[in-house]
């Protein structure tokens, strides 16, 4: 799907003219030119040093400015802002799950970008007021044992709801901020009470209570504890291209659904969500955060994304890895992903009322 830009609140404003001129200079400086120092970006990741360093590092190279990386924890990253205020060095947060990026806009933490820092993404990859925008994108579909399903069986979430499946789904727990996402985004399609429902008669279906994460799941499902997992394609990818055969074989004995496709219920797509990344309201350096936003958006970082991470690109166009091509085309859930930080609250309370360990 294509974006439509958005406004620009003070057009004419000169931290947007900078913004927008740093933005112009990253996306042409001629690759392989020598460049002089040109600043540095402080970075707070919610990402793993070894999912970001070699994209910062080549940014560095490009245009000379030095990134200095803090890594941890989504929530203790987000304590950490707030307690510093005005006062932290951060000019950037990036962490994972449109949920995350919510609190940290709500917590007072960020800024809303100009529309130039955020094009090419589609507006349900962006906060509606800028404050953050999607780098990368991951969807949790259905994952079903090949010797024990047939993709025929499966149609949508809402239809592991059945009786029929009663036993036979591997689900990580309810304190997982993914499947509070997956539950927020039912609400936003089907309202509380259906939501609420569903989440009851998933509970019912499991085959174990809740445990692990969702590689966890996969290797249960391969080992036949259940015949269906939920878990993000990005987990699937990393175990099908590992050297490790405790991690390929089990990948390999799973097949990937894509649920709610057209011609299935209300055929409003897959759940997807993002690892984004927000101006901090602290931002010291503005105008070289915003060379790194687009420089991360450019589509040879997207491919990297893509081929590294096995994550899916934000922007069209962008060649994948043949993993993910494997799998082939589906359509996606084109909800603006901060309804999913919005609807958090009262998906966490629907997972307490069904049961959901």
């Amino acid at each position: 799907m294509r974006s439509t830009p958005l406004s620009v609140s003070q057009p004419s404003s000169p931290f947007v003219l900078a913004l927008s001129a740093a933005l112009a200079l990253t996306l042409s400086w001629p690759a392989g030119a020598a460049k002089p120092e040109e600043g540095e970006v402080n970075l707070y990741s919610a990402r793993k040093e070894e999912l970001i360093k070699p994209l910062l590092d080549r940014f560095t190279d490009r245009t000379g400015i030095r990134v200095n990386l803090v890594t941890g924890n989504a929530e203790a990253l987000l304590q950490r802002l707030q307690s510093e205020g005005i006062n932290s060095p951060a000019d950037l947060l990036i962490t994972v799950d449109a949920g995350n990026l919510h609190r940290a806009k709500e917590a007072g933490v960020t800024q809303a970008l100009s529309s130039e820092a955020m094009a090419g993404v589609s507006e349900s990859y962006r906060d509606p007021e800028g404050h953050w925008v999607g780098l990368s994108l991951r969807a949790r579909p259905i994952l079903y044992a090949r010797d024990r399903v047939e993709p025929g069986q499966l149609s949508t979430y809402e239809d592991l709801a059945d009786p029929r499946w009663k036993g036979r789904i591997c689900i990580r727990s309810s304190d997982n901020l993914y499947n509070q996402s997956m539950v927020a985004s039912m609400i936003a399609a089907d309202g509380v009470e259906s939501a609420e429902r569903w989440t009851s008669g998933l509970v019912a279906n499991l085959a174990r209570p809740p445990q692990g994460g969702d590689r966890d799941q996969i290797k249960a499902a391969a080992l036949g504890q259940c015949d269906l997992a939920i878990a993000n394609t990005y987990y699937l990818a990393g175990m099908l291209d590992s050297e490790d055969p405790a991690e390929r074989d089990p990948a390999r004995a799973m097949g990937v659904f894509w649920p709610n496709q057209e011609g299935q219920g209300d055929g409003r797509g897959v759940h997807v969500n993002v690892s984004g990344v927000a101006l901090t309201k602290a931002a010291r350096h503005p105008a070289e955060a915003i060379r790194l936003i687009a420089f991360l958006l450019a589509p040879e970082s997207q491919a990297w994304y893509a081929e590294a991470n096995g994550e899916y690109p934000v922007r069209e166009g962008i060649d994948i890895s043949p993993t993910l091509a494997g799998w082939g085309d589906f359509k996606a859930d084109t909800l603006n992903l901060g309804r999913l930080g919005e609807l958090n609250g009262e998906a966490v309370r629907v997972m307490d009322r069904a049961g959901w360990k």
